[in-house]
Order: C-alpha cells, then sequence, then structure tokens
C-alpha cells in the first residue's frame, strides 16, 4: 500500500499522540515526512496543560518513520512562532522541494473558569491552537494549489461543537480551526486541494491523560485515574479513542478515493458527545 509514494507530508505535534500516529500511518503509504514538535524546556503560560516530549522522543519517531522506509526529517517546532515556523518551512524546502500534505496536530489547553483565566494562559492557547494552524496552512496552501493536488488535515475537537465550564480557550480555538478548515476547503477546491478536521473526544495519549488528571486534582480534588475510569465508563462505547484510529482516517482523507470528502469535520467519539 503506496499510494502516497513520492508524496511529502508535514506533521506537527509529530513527536507523540496523535501527530506521530498520523506521521507513521502516512510513511506506512509511501510518503516521506517532515515531522515538527515543540520539546521539553519551552517556556509555558501559567496553568498551560501540554505535553512536550524530549528530543530523544521527537528522534525516535524519526527512527520509526525511517523504519517503514520514509525519508524523514524531524526538527523542532513552536507553531505559535513565526521565526520557528519560517525555520521549519525553509529546512522542508531544502530537504524536500514541496509538501503535498499537511496533518497538523499541535495543540495546548489551559483550564480554568472564564472570569478567572490569566490572560497569557488565553492568549496562548489561542495562539498555539487557532494562529498556530493558520500559520501552518497560510504556508503550504500556495505550493498545493500551484501543484493541483493537496491534502489539509486538521486535529480539531469535540470541545469545538460542546462547551465545558473550564475549558473556554480550548473550546473558542478549536471552533475557530472548524471554521477555518471550511474556508481553505473552499479555496482549495478547483484547484485538488482538500481540507477536513478530525474532532476525537478523549484520547489515549500523555496529552489526554495529563489533561484529565490535571482536571481531576486541581478541580475536583480527586485521583486522576479515577477520572480516566469514569470517562471510559461514560463512552457509548466504553473507552478512550486511541491514537491509531486518527492516524489511520487522517490517512484515508490523503487518498485520491477521498476527494470528494472536503469541509468536513469528522467526528471520532465512540457516540459520546464530548
Amino acid at each position: 500500500m503506496n499510494f502516497l509514494k513520492d508524496r511529502i507530508a508535514l506533521v506537527t505535534g509529530g513527536a507523540s499522540g496523535m501527530g506521530r500516529a498520523m506521521a507513521l500511518a502516512l510513511a506506512g503509504a509511501g510518503a516521506d515526512v517532515a515531522l515538527g514538535s515543540l520539546l521539553a524546556g519551552a517556556s509555558r503560560a501559567t496553568g498551560e496543560i501540554s505535553n512536550l516530549p524530549h528530543r530523544d522522543e521527537l528522534d525516535a519517531a524519526r527512527a520509526e518513520v525511517e523504519a517503514l522506509g520514509a525519508q524523514c526529517l524531524a526538527v523542532e517546532l513552536d507553531v505559535s512562532s513565526d521565526a520557528s515556523c519560517d525555520a521549519f518551512c525553509r529546512a522542508i524546502d531544502e530537504r524536500f522541494g514541496r509538501v503535498d500534505i499537511l496533518a497538523h496536530a499541535a495543540g495546548i489547553t489551559a483550564e480554568a473558569k472564564l472570569c478567572e483565566y490569566a490572560d497569557s494562559a488565553w492568549h496562548r492557547v489561542i495562539d498555539v491552537n487557532l494562529n498556530g494552524t493558520y500559520r501552518m496552512v497560510r504556508w503550504v496552501l500556495p505550493g498545493m494549489i500551484e501543484c493541483g493536488w493537496g491534502r489539509i488535515v486538521l486535529i480539531a475537537s469535540t470541545a469545538a461543537s460542546v462547551g465545558a465550564p473550564t475549558s473556554g480557550a480550548y473550546c473558542a480555538s478549536k471552533a475557530g480551526v472548524v471554521g477555518l478548515m471550511r474556508c481553505v476547503a473552499l479555496e482549495g477546491a478547483p484547484h485538488g486541494v482538500t481540507c477536513n478536521s478530525i474532532s476525537p473526544t478523549w484520547v489515549n495519549t500523555d496529552f489526554g491523560r495529563g489533561w484529565m488528571d490535571n482536571i481531576a486534582r486541581e478541580q475536583e480534588g480527586r485521583d486522576g485515574e479515577e477520572y480516566i475510569a469514569d470517562a471510559r465508563a461514560a463512552n457509548p462505547q466504553g473507552r478512550l479513542i486511541e491514537p491509531d484510529e486518527i492516524g489511520a482516517l487522517a490517512l484515508y482523507l490523503c487518498s485520491d478515493e477521498a476527494v470528494g470528502v472536503t469541509m468536513q469535520d469528522l467526528t471520532v467519539s465512540g457516540g459520546s458527545l464530548w
């Protein structure tokens, strides 16, 4: 199954979780991959919840991609920084010359009631989750239009359509991602470029589990594993979503068979609303 042979995929948040799963799925179908990820040691806003892998985790993801026979570039990336995005994109240009696929998974959150939200946390979540999406799409879209082929897959969330009293910035940012996706899809449609978003419920990743643990400890004063067990039980399928499920859906969206699937927000939730 090498239907993406000679295609170049850019994957953000690619060292772990859903980003890593999408990178491996795309590489398994023949694509060469550029991985970008913010790494441990980067500054965080007050109250920020994020999973920042270490450099060895990014290198391990690169090795996994290469083990599938793909070429791989792995670079530290902060999607909230114009300078970091520009440097990453220049490195891709030098290595591969173009990008055919964008799989964008970089994201963070911060939990607080809106009246108690620190301005720095609000702006940080919006800048990473929404503005970071804009930065990456803005860079890849012109080349895709010029080539007459492109696939853009953005990780949104069920939080885009279901609110939570302490997740205002996250919900707003992911709703913005869905809105942006629809505009990009319409811009790309005449040129062979599709754009879709994937909106998962709780996913069994370090980020997802860390987020649930934070809610349990900071808001409810209870054990994180107990909260995670309750989240599983509340899901109609009795489970969390696995990152490989997101990778498999992203892979389908990048296929020629999915050319008619664009401007869609695809929910992966096991029947759960959140």
